[in-house]
Formats: C-alpha cells, structure tokens, sequence
C-alpha cells in the first residue's frame, strides 16, 4: 500500500516512517510536514493510507480533511499525542487512530486491518467541518483566504481559482467539488462557484441563461441549466 505521512514534528515523522519502511508492502510515497504540503501531495501521489497528525499549527488535521475531494479521499489514519483528539476522532467514525509515540504493536494492528478492509472510505467525509479559511499556495509562502473575502470560484485548464473581494485572484489546490461542499459557495455554471453573500444582482438574459453581478461589479455567468437552482436555493424560485 502507498503511505504518505503529515506531521510538523520532524521526530514524530521520522519515527512512524522508521516503523513503517520496515513493513514489506508498505511503499511511503511522501513525507509532509503541514496541511497545505499534504493537500498538494495527496492530490498529485494519491495515496491509499494518510497517517495524519490532528493537531497541526494553521490547519489542523480535521480542517484538511475537509479540503480534499470526498471521491477520492484516501484511508486516514490519525496521529495524536492527546487522547481526547483520539476519542473525538473515534466517536466519529475514524478509520483509524494511533497515539503518540505509536507502539509497534498498535501499528500493526492498524496495517492488519488495512489489509483486510476493501470497503469504501466515503464515510470519513463526515468527519469533515465546513471550511473557515481556503489555503492559496504562491512562491514561498501560503495565504489563507477567509471563505467570506471570496466573490467566486471557476475551474480553468490551468486549475482552480479563487476572486476575492479586491479583485485579487488566488490559485488553490482545492477542486471545485470540495469547495462547493465544504463552503457555503453555490454552483452556478459548471466551472464556477459563487459566493452568495457577495451577489448583488443577477440579470436574466433573452436566452434563458442569466449573469450574476458581485458587491464588486464583477460578472459570474449562471447557466441555463443551473439557474432555476440557484434561485431556489437563493430563495426566490
């Protein structure tokens, strides 16, 4: 199985990746010392197992379970030093949780039922919480954009960006899905989102399509196909 370990603690990452390089059928594809590395090597090495530290500084371990594509989400195995995460994870359905310092034993305990388990990981979806804040990676450093700052989303050939409320467009690892799930952004066209505390009107046009204008006179085209939709969940269907 492919591994990919999260953790800010160098020790703490180096001892499960010492533990688990010992196991015959484990091949670590990646070691990630915060969230937004993860988000990134989880996207691009699609992993089967994430052993993942909960208590990270700026994005916890539970917030970047939220940013990833509840269709592909891998087997999430948590890594804590504090039972109370452990339990808050356990009653909620966790895969898996391992205590630190992980114990040999536990561990294989945890691969032996990896092995065993073929069934779908859909349901660690639910241990996502809606997101407060996307993360915007850029040379050498990481914005954290607050979800209400955005105007809209749209997917392009190049990736996914966001357009806040300066008009200052940010890249995200973040696919369109996750970001329509875990926010309270609303899919108006197949390659956008929009924000709907920032719309300020929305102009219906001849051909049945219509086009969303944002508090900061930027234009978001709503689909035919999507609007009757929109306006239903908007509340004026």
């Amino acid at each position: 199985m492919n591994v990919l370990i999260v953790d800010d603690e160098t020790p703490a990452r180096e001892e499960i990746a010492r533990l688990l390089s010992r196991v015959a059928d484990v091949n670590i594809v990646g070691q990630c010392a915060n969230a937004v590395e993860a988000l990134s090597a989880i996207n691009h090495l699609h992993p089967d197992v994430v052993f993942l530290d909960i208590n990270m500084p700026q994005i916890s371990g539970l917030e970047l379970l939220g940013m990833l594509d509840p269709e592909e989400m891998p087997r999430v195995v948590f890594l804590t030093a504090y039972s109370e995460y452990a339990l808050k994870a356990f009653e909620q359905d966790a895969y898996d949780y391992l205590l630190k310092p992980v114990d040999p034993a536990r561990l294989d305990v945890t691969l032996q039922r990896l092995r065993r388990d073929s069934a779908p990981v859909a349901d660690l979806a639910k241990l996502a919480t809606p997101l407060r804040q996307i993360p915007c990676p850029g040379h050498q450093r990481v914005q954290l954009v607050k979800v209400e700052q955005v105007e809209y989303a749209n997917s392009t050939g190049t990736g996914v960006f966001l357009v806040t409320t300066d008009g200052v467009e940010h890249f995200t690892e973040l696919t369109l899905r996750t970001l329509e799930e875990r926010t309270p952004m609303l899919r108006c066209h197949r390659q956008y989102l929009v924000n709907p505390e920032q719309i300020r009107e929305i102009v219906f046009q001849e051909l049945g399509g219509a086009e969303i204008v944002t508090h900061g006179d930027r234009r978001v085209p709503v689909s035919r196909r999507l609007l009757g939709e929109l306006k239903e969940k908007l509340g004026f269907a």
